[in-house]
């Protein structure tokens, strides 16, 4: 008996948090699904709608909205937007190469159940037969995607603030909307007229987030047509320094010897080049896989091994 418990407490259970992060995406659909199929689908209110005394509707305000209409706005709010975030992370990881690429793979947790779909294989197939040229395009494509998708959420929702409808993207689309019963008139125009001035500062805040990121891109592009301009001086060294330096000096992405040596939060250090035209498609060091932001990097000048 004393063996049996001693053995059971040494073996962890199988459920854990790692099962817990590897799942947790598809657990938060199925939960979103059964959730809206039980009320909105069904025809009832939700705890919100119920909460406020407000009722679904189609664009006439005057028919609650079909079951067909109900269900197409069930799948663009719960099921495409998680096959969208799926379906990018497995293109960007099938489209980079290197010998990591096995090994993200099963240390990604993200990467869930989806991994193991006709869809995934259907991806790799397609992602294959590109050429090179043609991945790096894709590439900057899926990270371009990565970055408007939650801009145009933010701006969906500063337009929601300033006209008062279309909440969720997927309602827009579908044309419902809501009606309310009960309550006063000039309640709501005060707060209608307060939620204005909200979306106008929440537009306001993205034109800046997106000035922001559009200088970074700038700063990021001259900086790199300076390294261009630079990459053929030769460097004047002595055998002895080179003899000294031998692989430590070379960089780990490129395999050549650092040119403008960079640093990286966690301390490794990189071709300016290589580094930033890494950081184009992951905010991660190479080696040891600690996440960053590219503005953390140092660009050491007068730096001798």
């Amino acid at each position: 008996g004393l063996g049996s418990a001693s053995s059971n407490c040494r073996h962890p259970p199988a459920l854990g948090a790692r099962k817990w992060l590897e799942w947790r995406k598809e657990v938060e659909l199925l939960s979103d699904v059964a959730y809206f199929a039980l009320t909105t689908l069904s025809g009832y209110q939700t705890l919100g709608e119920e909460y406020v005394n407000i009722v679904q509707v189609d664009s006439t305000k005057k028919r609650v909205p079909s079951f067909l209409r109900r269900a197409v706005f069930i799948a663009l709010h719960t099921v495409v937007p998680y096959c969208l975030e799926k379906g990018l992370l497995h293109l960007e990881r099938d489209l980079q190469t290197g010998a990591d690429e096995s090994r993200t793979s099963q240390s990604n947790p993200a990467l869930g159940f989806s991994s193991r779909t006709l869809i995934r294989n259907w991806i790799h197939q397609q992602a294959g037969r590109l050429t090179e040229q043609q991945k790096k395009r894709v590439l900057q494509t899926v990270h371009v995607l990565k970055q408007l998708v939650p801009l145009l959420h933010r701006l969906h929702l500063a337009v929601f603030y300033m006209s008062g409808t279309f909440y969720h993207l997927s309602k827009r689309i579908t044309g419902i909307t809501y009606l309310r019963f009960g309550g006063l008139k000039g309640e709501d125009q005060s707060i209608r007229s307060s939620y204005r001035f909200l979306g106008i500062i929440s537009l306001f805040h993205l034109l800046l987030t997106i000035g922001v990121q559009l200088y970074s891109f700038k700063q990021k592009q001259r900086a790199r047509q300076e390294w261009k301009l630079h990459r053929n001086i030769p460097h004047q060294k002595n055998t002895t320094k080179e003899k000294n330096a031998g692989r430590h000096s070379r960089c780990t992405l490129c395999l050549e010897e650092r040119r403008h040596p960079t640093a990286t939060p966690c301390g490794h250090l990189f071709c300016w080049e290589c580094i930033t035209e890494w950081c184009n498609t992951r905010t991660e060091c190479p080696l040891c896989r600690e996440k960053f932001h590219p503005q953390k990097l140092i660009y050491l000048r007068h730096y001798q091994l």
